[in-house]
């Protein structure tokens, strides 16, 4: 509910921004890629792979 007002708020930034917030936590090892929610998993990716932190886009071993 809060993530559909803030898009049409905000339009398509907001998941930028959520990104950007998901790689800042990642990169700094309070989280993990594996934990980042599915909708923003590609656009994380990308940022880490942008800042050259490829290695921490690791998925769970099945």
């Amino acid at each position: 509910m809060l993530r559909l007002l803030l898009r049409l708020i905000y339009g398509k930034e907001v998941d930028t921004v959520m990104a950007m917030l998901w790689a800042q936590k990642i990169i700094l090892g309070k989280k993990q890629y594996t934990d980042v929610p599915r909708l923003l998993k590609e656009q994380v990716k990308e940022i880490l792979i942008e800042s050259g932190l490829e290695s921490l886009v690791v998925e769970d071993a099945e």
